[in-house]
């Protein structure tokens, strides 16, 4: 597929499904445009497979200082389309979700926590959006993932890696089934080996058969700051807590 009409593709399924969370982008140029000063920016991806995206959401576009939560996602599907966008489906179902989430600040998309709270890191607010649980009996991957608190386990490896002053994004993936294993964790887009060790170190269940997580998680230094990137005032946020964030991710696990 010709590099033109991979980003029509993309920027057209992006459009579809930041309509699933109740915005309304527009394609205008390069970048895809959202509400107030939002946008979600596609940098070329192309590989064999054909199914990579490279998605980056602006908060303050125009500005040329504000941050852009990088993340990368793969596809499934019997064609290049389809996989394109499968990609940007995953993308919108965990990161993409977690921003909202971040901006909004209505425990609908995700779960809030406070510095140093459970599930928590000191010096950090963090949203943890819904998982993406896939493969073949994965159910028993998605409750493991449903309660516990990954960002927590693999802390001590992830916090040396904050390099942007105002937010971090955090990405897992892992599965696969036992000998045949996956584990990988980035920060800001970037591979991070010892959090990844860290994350294959968990005793997230190994089956038979291929099933695969995927989650995503901000840290933000102030996410008052952040306020009014889609142009309305954020609404008071609800607390949400550990038990409610296991409800949360089994709720999209059974969709």
């Amino acid at each position: 597929m010709r590099s033109s009409r991979r980003l029509q593709v993309i920027q057209h399924s992006i459009v579809r499904e930041m309509a699933c969370l109740g915005l309304e982008f527009e394609i205008d140029g390069s970048v895809v445009r959202g509400p107030g000063t939002t946008a979600v920016a596609v940098r070329d991806h192309a590989d064999d497979t054909g199914g990579h995206v490279d998605l980056g959401y602006v908060l303050r576009l125009g500005d040329g200082v504000g941050p852009v939560v990088w993340d990368c996602a793969a596809g499934l599907g019997r064609t290049e389309e389809e996989r394109l966008n499968n990609a940007v489906q995953m993308w919108r179902t965990t990161t993409a979700s977690t921003v909202v989430e971040l901006l909004e600040r209505r425990g609908v998309h995700g779960d809030h926590f406070a510095p140093g709270a459970v599930g928590g890191v000191p010096g950090w607010h963090a949203v943890q959006g819904p998982a993406c649980v896939f493969g073949f009996d994965s159910e028993p991957l998605g409750d493991w993932v449903a309660e516990h608190q990954l960002l927590a386990a693999v802390a001590g490896e992830v916090l040396p890696r904050l390099r942007q002053p105002d937010l971090n994004g955090v990405r897992f993936f892992f599965g696969g089934r036992s000998g045949d294993e996956v584990a990988e964790v980035r920060v800001n887009g970037e591979p991070a080996a010892d959090a990844s060790a860290a994350l294959r170190r968990l005793a997230w269940p190994r089956g038979e058969r291929l099933a695969w997580a995927r989650c995503f998680v901000l840290l933000a230094a102030d996410p008052e700051a952040l306020a009014g990137a889609e142009g309305r005032p954020a609404q008071p946020r609800t607390r949400v807590g550990a038990g409610a964030g296991a409800r949360l991710l089994r709720r999209w696990l059974q969709a």
